[in-house]
This record gives structure tokens, sequence and C-alpha cells, in this order.
């Protein structure tokens, strides 16, 4: 996991583009940060975690799990 520092003005799915390259992770992200989802438009200097996306190729579906 790593840590991102906000930038004036920015939002989520800003954010989410920057750092996995899709807004679609703005859920991912917010989901990891629930101590910030009060927060829209982000000001300078918030520290946010940035866990890495989990590999969902690589589960099996429900059928197939041991």
């Amino acid at each position: 996991m790593s840590l991102y520092t906000t930038v004036l003005g920015q939002t989520w799915d800003i954010i989410a583009k920057e750092v996995y390259g899709s807004e679609k992770h703005a859920d991912f992200l917010m989901e990891n940060n629930p101590e910030k989802l009060h927060i829209f438009v982000f000001s300078s200097g918030e520290v946010l975690n940035i866990p890495e996306i989990p590999d969902k190729t690589r589960e099996l579906p429900p059928w197939r799990q041991p």
C-alpha cells in the first residue's frame, strides 16, 4: 500500500484516474479511506491510502472453489 497526498480541487474520480488509470476505481479508493468520505472536493495536503487493486482474474468462480 502506498500513500497519496491530494492537491487542491481534486475529487475521488480524478484521484482514481491518476493512481489507477481509470475513474471506475473511485469506489475502491473510497472504501479504503472511510475516514475521508465526508470530503467531496479535497484541499491540498490530505493523505490517502492507495492499496493495490486485487487481481480478480486469479479468483475462481464460486462453483470451482475448493
